[in-house]
């Protein structure tokens, strides 16, 4: 499984195929079981069947008295077997003694005493005529399912009260799909967390909503980890060290490891040469796109896939969603999300040999390229509808355009009818890329 970095500056993958490769290295987890509290929104990768008879018991339906007959009733105590015109007091939800017929509620009783001076159970109150009829206010067992029966299906999205279905069931884990745990490695000593930043520093973007990104894409978050800028500290954050012995595992073993900063090829930038001394493969070293260019895709010996993303936050949330979001679609028994269009609201000129990702907003149903879009800027994505993604040939005004909605925002409106739909963008011939490596330097990240 090893192999040597790519050396050079040669972006190997363009964005589509970058975007299938990451789909295509993966195997979808295994199914496994997993605590109730922890498949909600799951997949129930098999049927859930009822252990027992649901309720597994005849209850009360009422606060009240069990009976045997009409009354009055002689009183008896409970949970004892009743007789004919014996009673004995029952509270909501408890057992229905032996020889029990119906229950009367607290409600339409009286207690009394007979000429002896015993108590003795009447009809009273809001009592109404024939009460209690013979197996009111009982719930039978097996009422809401017999043992065997299939209470979830396999492939239901597991829902608040599906879950509390399975508990009422007696159920303890359930049987879901796979999928992918995730731990975040942050570098960058000049990052801070909290604060204005000085010159010099620069405020930590990732820690705050990476995790909740990678959930949106169908991933598990887990641990972060900051770690400084020294080749050592990378090759000892990227091992996935077990815990000593007598030490507990806080958690599973990681699917994918997300590194942030680290993917270019200055001195301080170490991903590929820590991959290639743990013994990992590259799979994707680079991408013809802006912004997000360096991103980096491997694999470790022990299976662990390591997503290099720039270190810039919106070129890093472009290379999570062209190669991050495949990949946790494939090990989560997902499917390649389809790529949409929209018509182009502007003009873009060509930018022969790499895909532009440009954030745009809807404005009158045209694709309206967002500002601030630097690849250090996020103040475009934040308020955009989507991203386009612009081939190197350009966008005419009108022209449907490739494009993704966001993982938080709405999906992207349906095409119009044909006699309305624009003209589709059509493949113009590139002039031919100067052969040997591609210098990236003058992109930005």
């Amino acid at each position: 499984m090893t192999g040597a970095p790519t050396e050079g500056h040669h972006a190997a993958h363009t964005w589509h195929e970058a975007r299938q490769r990451a789909f295509d290295v993966a195997t979808p987890i295994p199914p496994g079981p997993v605590p109730l509290r922890s498949a909600l929104g799951r997949t129930l990768a098999s049927n859930a069947l009822a252990l027992q008879d649901m309720p597994h018991y005849a209850s009360s339906a009422m606060d009240g008295w069990a009976v045997n007959g009409s009354g009055p009733w002689i009183l008896s105590e409970p949970g004892q077997r009743l007789a004919p015109h014996q009673a004995s007091p029952i509270v909501t939800g408890g057992l229905i003694p032996p020889g029990a017929k119906a229950v009367l509620r607290s409600e339409s009783g009286v207690i009394s005493t007979d000429d002896d001076g015993l108590p003795i159970l009447a009809l009273g109150g809001a009592a109404k005529p024939g009460e209690p009829r013979n197996g009111q206010h009982i719930r039978k067992a097996a009422e809401e399912a017999a043992e065997g029966d299939i209470l979830l299906k396999a492939g239901t999205l597991l829902n608040p009260a599906h879950v509390a279905l399975a508990a009422l069931a007696g159920l303890d884990h359930l049987e879901v799909l796979g999928k992918p745990l995730v731990r975040f490695l942050l570098t960058g000593s000049e990052v801070i967390a909290q604060g204005v930043p000085q010159p010099g520093q620069v405020r930590d973007t990732f820690g705050p909503q990476l995790g909740a990104v990678v959930e949106l894409l169908g991933g598990i978050a887990g641990e972060q980890l900051r770690v400084g800028d020294s080749y050592e500290e990378w090759v000892a954050a990227l091992q996935d060290t077990e815990p000593l012995p007598g030490e507990p595992e806080t958690e599973a073993p990681a699917d994918v490891v997300i590194t942030t900063g680290g993917t270019g090829r200055s001195g301080t930038d170490h991903f590929r040469k820590a991959v290639a001394e743990l013994g990992g493969r590259l799979l994707i070293d680079g991408i013809a796109m802006r912004p997000g260019h360096p991103a980096v895709l491997a694999e470790l010996p022990d299976g662990r896939f390591v997503l290099g993303l720039p270190g810039n936050p919106l070129a890093a949330m472009m290379a999570l969603f062209t190669v991050g979001s495949p990949l946790l679609a494939a090990l989560g028994n997902g499917q390649l999300q389809d790529v949409a269009e929209v018509p182009c609201g502007a003009m873009i000129d060509a930018d022969p040999g790499r895909t532009r990702l440009m954030p745009f907003t809807l404005v009158y149903g045209l694709a309206s390229p967002a500002q601030h879009t630097g690849p250090g800027m996020m103040r475009g994505l934040a308020g955009a509808d989507g991203v386009m993604v612009v081939p190197p040939h350009g966008v005419q005004l009108g022209e449907l355009v490739p494009a993704f909605a966001l993982p938080w925002g709405k999906p992207l409106p349906a095409p119009k009818s044909a006699e309305d739909k624009p003209r589709k963008a059509t493949v113009r011939p590139q002039k031919k890329s100067p052969s040997g490596p591609v210098d990236w330097s003058a992109l930005d990240a």
